[in-house]
């Protein structure tokens, strides 16, 4: 079977939720019962300049997934820069090739826009993600942090229709 890849159609997004929830080590907010979520994230990385979702399919279903999100950096000379985020590859087709074929393309497109670096986050608990990584020439050079905001936030209430508490309850 011949692999492709390309950027994703609002047709793949029920097996792009699948693949995310087959690979996810915590329970979150992703669920397979609120797609018109997924699809609205989908037109706006569509429509946003420097966002992509990208996938692998392999015999007519999607077996891979990625996010890259490239923007201007006020460092290097303001330098273009790309991060991914969200890698997936189904346990089916894992050691097959497929998370490297996209993630090789990744780093091409990123390059054809005039990246200098890109990088990307891993969960500390895949070793055999780290590994992956690094047999792809990414290095671990930096420790990673995150803060959640929002912790009230429901995935039927997109950020376009959301706006900040400070806009909602004026002070004075």
């Amino acid at each position: 079977m011949q692999l492709y890849l390309r950027d994703a159609l609002h047709d793949d997004i029920a097996q792009l939720v699948e693949l995310i929830l087959g690979g996810k080590i915590e329970i979150g907010a992703d669920d397979d019962l609120y797609l018109d979520d997924y699809a609205d994230a989908l037109y706006e990385i569509d429509t946003t300049d420097g966002a992509y979702l990208m996938v692998a399919e392999l015999g007519g279903a999607v077996v891979g997934m990625l996010q890259l999100i490239t923007f201007r950096h006020f460092q290097h000379r303001g330098g273009r820069c790309a991060e991914i985020e969200s890698m997936h590859v189904s346990n089916e087709v894992s050691g097959m090739g497929v998370g490297g074929h996209l993630l090789d393309k990744a780093v091409s497109r990123a390059k054809d826009l005039g990246c200098y670096r890109i990088q990307l986050t891993c969960n500390v608990a895949r070793d055999d993600a780290h590994r992956f990584y690094e047999r792809h020439e990414f290095q671990p050079t930096h420790q990673g942090f995150k803060r959640y905001l929002d912790l009230d936030w429901t995935p039927t209430r997109s950020a376009s229709q959301r706006r900040p508490n400070d806009a909602r309850h004026p002070i004075g």
